[in-house]
């Protein structure tokens, strides 16, 4: 039966959907940079950005960056510390930045390794997570002066991020925003800076449905090729799979028990407080896979009549009331864009490709 638990990746359905919505980008003038972070860069994974027609590959660890083998441009997503300024400049083609001293940094850096290296500025539009706040345009304008001046630096483009961190969802307004704050800088910089960079899956819903924002040419998707869905609504995309990914464990243990906890009750080793239902008599199972291996609230049962009642750091606990399961079967689940990143990220949980 193999190493359990296992994460296991179907890369025809994960092409699928890359191919899907490059292709839908493209027919309307954007440019996709497909993410690899939630999966660290898996190979397979990699290899299907590499057959997707993308423009980019994407990824917020240098380390990712770095193991990718590819010939795309490859864009640093998370703002630089000024002290990895060379691993930057040596591992990415691109990077996102909105602070002076990485910036002077990366030209340090860039002269040094006698390369060119882009930056996109960020703008925050109010999600509040990195970028120049919108209104200070002063040092909007300053910022992008600084990059201009540096000879090994070119400002490639400007960005912003939504929903991540505020749940600000785009909309015409606020990405309206973005391309006239860049049409803006162009005109007080005399630069050319092709590309806006939209944000990320949650503005693929205005690009699937037309309002996204002329001047817009560029998205950065993660979720929504992973997992076929468009995060902040969570719908699923047409024509997209939302099984690409899929988690097995084993059960360790199948036992008839009581569903409601015996005794003064506290609070778990998480230092939660937990209100139990009293099911009655159970049939409970335990499978080989905790909150240590992968975020167990991101779960689906696949099983047909399994449901997923809590876990502890090791062990998964199961109703299996309406089915047949037996220790040593394997159980399998769905996982949302949280799930796969801590299972992707968990040296304990096995990957294969299929």
């Amino acid at each position: 039966m193999g190493h359990h638990p296992k994460l296991i990746i179907d890369t025809g359905k994960l092409l699928h959907n890359m191919k899907t919505l490059v292709a839908a980008a493209r027919s309307r003038g954007v440019e996709i940079a497909l993410v690899s972070k939630v999966t660290c860069a898996h190979p397979a994974v990699i290899d299907c950005i590499n057959q997707s027609g993308c423009a980019m590959l994407a990824d917020s660890r240098a380390e990712n960056l770095e193991a990718s083998q590819t010939t795309l441009p490859k864009l640093m997503l998370r703002i630089g510390m000024p002290q990895d300024a060379d691993t930057i400049v040596r591992c990415s083609d691109i990077s996102l930045e909105s602070e002076r001293t990485t910036i002077l940094a990366l030209q340090e850096s860039a002269k040094r390794q006698n390369k060119m290296h882009r930056v996109i500025l960020m703008i925050d539009l109010g999600d509040l997570r990195e970028g120049v706040f919108f209104r200070d345009r002063d040092e909007i304008l300053a910022l992008g002066q600084t990059v201009k001046d540096c000879p090994n630096l070119e400002l490639y483009g400007t960005g912003t991020n939504l929903t991540c961190y505020g749940s600000v969802l785009p909309d015409e307004t606020n990405l309206g925003t973005l391309v006239s704050i860049t049409e803006w800088l162009r005109a007080s910089l005399d630069l050319p800076i092709p590309v806006i960079s939209g944000g990320n899956s949650t503005s693929l819903k205005l690009l699937l449905e037309n309002r996204l924002p002329k001047g817009i040419n560029h998205l950065r998707l993660g979720e929504s090729v992973m997992c076929g869905v468009i995060p902040g609504t969570y719908t699923k995309i047409d024509g997209c799979f939302q099984d690409a990914f899929r988690l097995d464990a084993e059960l360790i243990e199948v036992k008839t028990k009581p569903s409601y906890p015996i005794g003064t009750l506290s609070r778990n080793a998480f230092g939660e407080a937990v209100e139990y239902v009293d099911k009655g008599i159970m049939r409970r199972g335990i499978a080989a896979i905790g909150r240590q291996d992968v975020n167990t609230d991101g779960l689906t049962p696949l099983n047909p009549g399994i449901e997923v009642i809590g876990a502890s750091s090791d062990h998964l606990l199961l109703d299996l009331d309406s089915t047949g399961a037996a220790v040593g079967e394997l159980v399998s689940f769905g996982l949302d864009y949280g799930a796969l990143l801590s299972a992707s990220t968990s040296k304990y949980v096995w990957k294969e490709s299929v």
